[in-house]
């Protein structure tokens, strides 16, 4: 056999210790025989490769595996349940890593708390999806506030819509319009879509509760009652009669799912609690300025249509952590660090009452938990006093 020289190109050389070090039989003596065999350059080289081999080994290691929130991805699919692979250039982080898209689900630890006692995160213009086209054809001109469709927003732990409803083309129509009217080029699509992917999930999951939020510009009689009818919601939907008038506690969350009323509605219109039996929303809840106004740190002021933050005559407080126009690329500032300053804010304006519902535009979209964490605080502070939902155990006590 002819003898191998010193010349012989390094792959093969390289080869043949990455093989004997993948062997368990092999032997360090035939490394050092190979490594005598290298001039110095050769083995530099090899040096070299087998750190770069190294590295990129390790490296696939670790997004093979299921990453935690602010590891390093390339992927969505890099990142553990609950998690996306996003950059926050907003926050100067050029780094993609792995953030939060869904709260945990407080009904997995306790259910038999009032209604008033959970929060649930919650989506400003629900419908308003990016890069959305009109089901009127029309290109849509209107701004867009999140990137994913309601069904995918349930499936995130998305628990509270709010839906600018219109009349609009002899329907109920979602659009993010003016004036009180809807067009081509600012209506979506017809409610009945949206309010139909919420009946499928009521459906499917029978332990589940829902609240929609509406805006609500429909001046067609009944308008309302008939768009919840065709898309197969009344059945779910929780009575006027049994919501607490003067701030008392709701009915305990398992009361309402056990007698299957797992959809509360709001609506802006005062007239339709007495013409078609659906909630005035302010009647119910306090609510902090949305838009610019409720961005301003360290302070908490009420809407214009609600009553102040600290009436406790209404049990239910929602909080607004979104700007006047969307920003896809700023949202995920908004949604970390000053999204937690607005709802402890708001916590002392309320009287030091958690918000039951936290609404933000692109929810998805933070430098680390975002509002799924904004919502886990408020949660593990209403239902067992620990900063942390997941620190709660099934007793209601932190531990």
């Amino acid at each position: 056999m002819e003898e191998k020289s010193a010349n012989q190109p390094p792959t093969f050389a390289a080869f043949v210790i990455i093989k004997s070090f993948t062997d368990t039989r092999a032997h360090f003596r035939l490394l050092f025989v190979i490594l005598k065999m290298l001039s110095e350059t050769m083995l530099q080289r090899l040096v070299f490769l087998l750190i770069v081999l190294l590295i990129q080994s390790s490296f696939l290691f670790e997004i093979s595996s299921a990453l935690q929130e602010g590891k390093t991805c390339i992927l969505n699919d890099n990142c553990d349940a609950g998690l996306h692979c996003e950059t926050c250039l907003a926050n100067n982080n050029l780094r993609p890593r792995c953030s939060r898209t869904q709260p945990i689900n407080p009904i997995s630890k306790v259910k038999g708390l009032p209604f008033n006692k959970y929060a649930w995160l919650t989506t400003h213009n629900s419908f308003a999806r990016l890069g959305q086209v009109s089901k009127t054809g029309s290109v849509i001109l209107a701004p867009t506030n999140q990137q994913d469709s309601v069904t995918s927003q349930l499936a995130n732990g998305v628990r509270g819509f709010m839906l600018d409803m219109y009349d609009f083309e002899n329907d109920i129509w979602l659009c993010h319009s003016f004036d009180g009217m809807c067009f081509n080029f600012t209506a979506f699509q017809p409610a009945v879509n949206v309010l139909r992917e919420i009946q499928v999930f009521l459906e499917n999951n029978k332990d589940e509760v829902v609240t929609i939020i509406i805006e609500d510009y429909v001046k067609s009689p009944k308008g309302l009652t008939k768009v919840f009818n065709a898309a197969g919601l009344q059945k779910f939907m929780f009575p006027v009669t049994r919501m607490p008038k003067n701030g008392g506690d709701w009915p305990a969350l398992d009361d309402m799912i056990q007698q299957n009323q797992r959809l509360l509605v709001f609506t802006s219109d005062r007239s339709k609690e007495a013409t078609e039996g659906i909630a005035y929303q302010w009647k119910y809840m306090v609510e902090n300025q949305y838009g610019n106004g409720g961005l301003k740190v360290g302070a908490c002021p009420n809407r214009a249509q609600s009553a102040p933050m600290s009436d406790k005559s209404k049990s239910l407080v929602l909080v607004n952590h979104f700007p006047d126009a969307p920003d896809l690329v700023v949202a995920c500032r908004q949604n970390s660090g000053p999204l937690l300053e607005s709802i402890k804010a708001c916590y002392q304006a309320a009287g030091q009452r958690w918000p039951n519902f936290i609404a933000v535009d692109f929810y998805k979209r933070s430098d680390g938990g975002g509002a799924p964490q904004a919502v886990d605080v408020s949660n593990g502070n209403l239902i067992c006093g620990c900063d942390n939902f997941a620190a709660c155990k099934a007793n209601g006590e932190c531990g």
